[in-house]
């Protein structure tokens, strides 16, 4: 993989930036945006970012650190899912816990948002409680967003309970976007003044890339990730009148950023912040070191961003905004459906074969295909075929065992089950057979090499196989279409 970005530089930089900012108040409340752990969209746009450096980072300040992690309330009763992992948030706040605490990080408690007496929401905050973890509950705040003198009162921040904290630095971060991290932060700041304590408010948050021009491929990757959203990335006005400077943000920090001040200036009694861009922390964008590199890198991300809103919308899950408004990016960019060298590979391929389904996969400069067979799915076959490519075994050669195969093909059939394998199987299948052949252990060590490697399928590859190939972190993109189950085994 090309390189265009300097991990070592930004973890130097982005640290100390925090170090700084902390440093001015007795307690900072950093506000978290994006993913604390396995940021893998920044690291698929700039390239040479490792997906966990954020918690690696916070590593270095864990002693002087807790977390606090916010959900909102109408998410657990609505079992909101978290797209990329296929899980509900109340599950993912549980992960995150589990995470934060095997690295040692401190974690103080979940604060659940917009509380209304909801049953699920009950339920959850038990098994919360029945595990050891603190929580507190907040409402909606009583004049918001226009009555500061009520916001900034016993009756509006005042009414939420005071969370205890010991720390200089309080991460507060979140499953996903609408959670309540600012209320949170802002409600805390509220207390820690009204005991005489300076308490401070930043933002963490690693898009949009404020020096990066408006209209750059990151900056655009950042649109298309939140399309569902319908954020617009936009000149921060307020940069631009203090400063003279020109600065990149989105629309919806522009647009609270007047009552945020407003708030921020009556709980501390000064001014502190002057524009949007001011709150915030972020140093990624000086680290980038081959522009070209990491241009082509977010173009290619904003195409699979295209496919994933088309497959949501094929299935109901969002509507036809979305996905027409990353076309528009597409467009402003010049780039259209088959940017990525994969997916002209993978029709052509299906149309050879008369419609059967077919998965491409780019290894280096090299193509592989797969198509679906009476013995497994094109999943299972594309990956088969990769590894056997790397591997440098001949095409001839069978890496499965029919003595293998057999029971697990009887079992299927005897259950009920579709007897063509998935990819899974395929996987469990070779692993027992490199027990004994050492040709497919060698195939089966080569697996690693398919981390980042682009692949298309020509239909919506969904449950095991999807699952399976995240897992291998390979950046899957499909058609927006069922598999036919007509045809021919």
């Amino acid at each position: 993989m090309k390189v265009g970005f300097d991990n070592k530089k930004y973890v130097k930089i982005q640290s100390q930036k925090i170090k700084e900012r902390f440093k001015l108040f007795d307690k900072l409340y950093l506000e978290v945006g994006g993913k604390l752990f396995d940021d893998s969209h920044a690291a698929r746009i700039l390239p040479g970012f490792k997906n966990d450096v954020k918690i690696s980072m916070f590593q270095e300040l864990k002693d002087d650190l807790e977390i606090i992690f916010c959900i909102n309330a109408q998410d657990i009763e609505k079992n909101k899912i978290r797209g990329e992992y296929g899980i509900t948030y109340d599950n993912e706040i549980i992960k995150l816990i589990q995470q934060s605490k095997k690295m040692g990080f401190s974690v103080n408690s979940v604060v659940v948002t917009l509380y209304k007496n909801q049953v699920s929401v009950d339920k959850f905050i038990k098994k919360l409680n029945r595990n050891g973890i603190k929580t507190y509950l907040h409402s909606f705040t009583k004049g918001y967003p226009t009555d500061v003198d009520t916001i900034v009162s016993e009756e509006g921040y005042g009414a939420n309970p005071y969370i205890e904290t010991t720390k200089p630095l309080i991460l507060v971060n979140a499953p996903g976007p609408g959670s309540g991290k600012l209320a949170t932060c802002l409600s805390q700041i509220y207390h820690e003044h009204n005991q005489g304590r300076n308490a401070g408010y930043a933002k963490f948050e690693t898009f949009p890339v404020w020096n990066l021009p408006l209209k750059h491929p990151v900056n655009l990757a950042y649109e298309a990730a939140t399309a569902d959203l319908k954020d617009v990335n936009m000149i921060d006005p307020f940069h631009l009148e203090k400063y003279g400077t020109i600065a990149v943000n989105y629309n919806r920090d522009v647009e609270t950023f007047p009552i945020l001040k407003k708030i921020l200036n009556k709980v501390s009694e000064k001014e502190i912040y002057f524009s949007p861009t001011d709150m915030g922390v972020n140093m990624v964008g000086f680290c980038i070191t081959d522009n070209d590199i990491v241009e082509e890198a977010a173009k290619k991300e904003i195409v699979r961003r295209y496919y994933h809103e088309n497959n949501n919308y094929k299935m109901g899950l969002c509507d036809e905004d979305n996905y027409k408004k990353i076309k528009l990016l597409m467009n402003e960019l010049e780039i259209d459906e088959t940017y990525l060298d994969v997916i002209t590979p993978a029709l052509e391929k299906k149309k050879k074969e008369h419609g059967k389904p077919v998965i491409a996969i780019k290894i280096g400069k090299k193509i592989i295909t797969g198509k679906q067979t009476s013995l497994m799915n094109a999943s299972g076959s594309v990956i088969l075929n990769a590894i056997k490519s790397l591997s440098k075994i001949p095409d001839d050669i069978h890496l499965l065992s029919p003595t293998i195969l057999e029971p697990i093909l009887n079992l299927k059939k005897e259950m009920g089950q579709e007897e063509r394998l998935n990819l899974q199987e395929v996987l469990t299948a070779l692993s027992i057979c490199s027990v004994t052949n050492p040709i497919a252990a060698k195939a089966i060590a080569n697996l690693k090499k398919l981390k980042d490697c682009d692949a298309h399928a020509t239909y919506m590859v969904t449950g095991t196989d999807k699952k399976t190939m995240k897992e291998l972190k390979i950046n899957l993109t499909c058609e927006s279409e069922y598999i036919d189950e007509k045809i021919e085994k």
